[in-house]
């Protein structure tokens, strides 16, 4: 079967939540783009859309139509070349209007799970549970004659244990996009022993369509992206701990959140990106991760505390983020919870007194957007580290030991097996995390 045969019949599962909307609209750009060729006029091609909300997938034609829209209006020179042989399309809002149409056609929103017994390929994207993703899998593939490939998105579950428990023998691998898929560039791919090395291949020059950039990652639970964040969030929440020793919790929390944003020059401080990603799904995954840790333990009471008082974090269908360790107003923090008050403490009472006590950042430090834009990172960072590590500033000081540790964390993963090497764990973390700077470097040496 060819990659443009392949794509005739595709199926996503999930396909009305964050994840499964962002593949849905990749796939079905990529499916009306091949459409459109003149040796595939008049070949049918459908996209099943699959969820079981009625109410997600009600808004997701809409969401779809606005994302194609914006994706029409960047390509019209494209578009053109594709609608030669159409002499009744002119201007560039009739081409654009056409091919917003022509990929919406592609797009079957269902409930009814058995529209992907005809499918050639399958992208599942549903929550980040095994025993689920298994169940559904299999189901699938029992009543499916094509014997489908399956491109899992899970960020966490090995892959070996989904292709031996769903019985689908090398037709299934890993292939994570990052939040949001539209928008971001990164993708982690992860095969096991016996994955088809034709389905590797297509996935290559799926991914080539995409313009993503691919980073493999070994078959280990939580792989290259989560394998770092989990730690460097357990890192900073017992930091955090540790600090709040001899001062309220919300104060501790506020300080390393801005050492590990500022300090550190990353885009977001570890609790807001915990928040971000949803304080819920961040105890989901460290749980899945867990019986695959052989020398550690990534489990944190105070995650379990915050989800029993109901503070979770994640973001609401508009993309706003939700109150989780931080309080957010028109995207600012406001404030941080405090678990024993079971309140949020405004950052107006304590943040002053944090700030002091973390001292000056060095002369040199330019704020992430900045940063992020250095072509030449070691010309920047180098001396802006060595400022920090002769620092006698209290802030400074944790800086340096969560950049240590941070190091040490991208560096255990090549040695356990997780990455192949060093640059694998710094692309994920600077395409995926959007850092400044990869984690594995000599600054903090």
């Amino acid at each position: 079967m060819t990659y443009d045969e392949r794509l005739q019949q595709v199926a996503v599962l999930g396909a009305a939540g964050k994840m499964g909307s962002g593949i849905l609209l990749l796939t079905a750009v990529e499916m009306a783009d091949i459409s459109l060729k003149p040796e595939n006029k008049g070949k049918t091609f459908v996209l099943n859309a699959i969820d079981l909300s009625d109410e997600g997938l009600a808004g997701l034609m809409d969401y779809l139509r606005a994302q194609v829209l914006k994706i029409a209006e960047k390509k019209t020179i494209q578009l053109r070349q594709l609608y030669a042989d159409r002499t009744d399309l002119i201007e560039n809002y009739d081409i654009i209007d056409q091919y917003v149409n022509d990929v919406l056609k592609l797009v079957r929103p269902t409930t009814a799970m058995e529209t992907a017994y005809h499918a050639n390929l399958v992208f599942e994207a549903v929550t980040e549970n095994k025993a689920l993703k298994v169940k559904i899998l299999k189901q699938i593939d029992e009543h499916n004659p094509n014997k489908p490939w399956v491109f899992t998105n899970t960020s966490s579950v090995p892959i070996h244990l989904i292709e031996s428990e769903a019985g689908l023998n090398g037709r299934v691998l890993g292939f994570h996009f990052y939040n949001p898929p539209a928008v971001q560039k990164l993708v982690e791919l992860i095969v096991t022993k016996s994955t088809d090395p034709q389905m590797n291949q297509f996935a290559l020059d799926y991914a080539k369509a995409l313009r993503k950039v691919v980073v493999p990652s070994n078959d280990i639970a939580g792989f290259i992206g989560n394998g770092h964040f989990m730690r460097d969030a357990i890192y900073g929440i017992n930091q955090a701990l540790e600090l709040a020793g001899d001062r309220p919790l919300p104060e501790a929390i506020y300080m390393v959140n801005k050492v590990s944003q500022d300090f550190l020059v990353r885009p977001m401080g570890i609790f807001q990106l915990i928040d971000y990603v949803g304080i819920d799904v961040v105890q989901f995954i460290m749980k899945v991760m867990n019986p695959h840790m052989q020398d550690e333990d990534l489990h944190s009471d105070l995650l379990d505390q915050m989800i029993a008082l109901s503070v979770k974090g994640g973001q609401m269908s508009s993309g706003a983020q939700k109150d989780g360790f931080l309080k957010y107003e028109k995207g600012f923090i406001t404030a941080v919870y405090d678990p024993t008050q079971k309140a949020y403490i405004s950052l107006e009472s304590f943040s002053g007194k944090c700030d002091q006590k973390l001292g000056e950042l060095p002369e040199n430090y330019k704020p992430w957007k900045a940063a992020v834009r250095i072509a030449d990172k070691d010309s920047h960072f180098i001396p802006y580290f060595e400022a920090m590590k002769l620092s006698d500033g209290f802030g400074a000081k944790l800086a340096v030991k969560y950049g240590k540790n941070s190091d040490a964390i991208g560096r255990k993963l090549v040695s356990d097996g997780v990455a192949n090497n060093h640059n694998d764990v710094n692309t994920v973390m600077l395409t995926g995390f959007f850092h400044a700077y990869g984690p594995v470097n000599n600054y903090f040496a």
